[in-house]
């Protein structure tokens, strides 16, 4: 039989209550729009003692957004097994779940929300961004990235944020069509990278070998072909 007595929690336990009750409400609105009050009622407490554990709502929201970019940090995080195209697939998977998931969270941490300009803000966007790109480079395989290889990787990081951003506002393509399309773009800006390189040409040649003709990469190879008209393709020099 239960008594209906509150179980008083711990400073810590309390803490981290409040920041998943505000992610949680962040996840459906922005975080200019989610009032102290709200949060103190979703999480059964009067607003006064929210303001024993944080000073401030500005406190709270970036503890919580510390919390949604560790998360976010994780979701590339990917087992260095099988062919790069199905694990950079796989991320993107991830990415997107979380984006569609905190929607307006994951816009808040990326452009700032009512933190804009904060230090600690911009450096929590900036390890995120190091996160996902130190990831990509380990899935690569190399331990010290030529600069036109860092540019692809950071390019491509860069180009999947905004993506997410602006499929957000409306969620006007399928997500899986966007997934792969990005896994495509990563593989295209490498391609034009190793049009100019050797050592990217080198990079490129080693992922490529590794990678079956039904993947995410030769899928993006059928695609191409078929958006050569017959008489340009006959004027093209055969495959070496």
């Amino acid at each position: 039989m239960t008594t209906g007595t509150r179980r008083r929690m711990g400073v810590e336990e309390r803490r981290q209550q409040l920041i998943g009750v505000a992610l949680e409400l962040f996840s459906h609105r922005s975080p200019d729009d989610v009032s102290i009050d709200e949060i103190a009622a979703a999480a059964g407490i009067s607003r006064p003692l929210v303001y024993h554990y944080f000073p401030g709502k500005l406190s709270l929201y970036e503890a919580a957004l510390r919390r949604a970019a560790d998360e976010l940090a994780q979701r590339f995080v990917e087992p260095r097994e099988g062919p790069l195209g199905a694990r950079l697939l796989r991320v993107m998977g991830r990415f997107f779940a979380f984006v569609d998931d905190h929607g307006p969270g994951f816009s808040a941490l990326m452009r700032g929300g009512p933190a804009v300009g904060s230090n600690r803000t911009n450096a929590m966007i900036d390890e995120v961004r190091q996160a996902a790109y130190e990831q990509i480079v380990t899935h690569i395989g190399i331990e010290d990235p030529p600069a036109r290889l860092e540019l692809v990787v950071r390019s491509w990081v860069s180009l999947a944020e905004s993506t997410a951003l602006i499929w957000l506002e409306g969620r006007k393509i399928p997500r899986a069509e966007l997934e792969l399309q990005l896994v495509h773009d990563f593989a295209a800006l490498a391609a034009v990278s190793a049009a100019y390189d050797a050592e990217m040409a080198a990079i490129l040649g080693r992922i490529l070998a590794d990678e079956p003709a039904d993947g995410p990469f030769g899928e993006l190879v059928g695609r191409l072909v078929g958006l050569v008209p017959p008489a340009v393709e006959a004027t093209l020099p055969a495959p070496r």
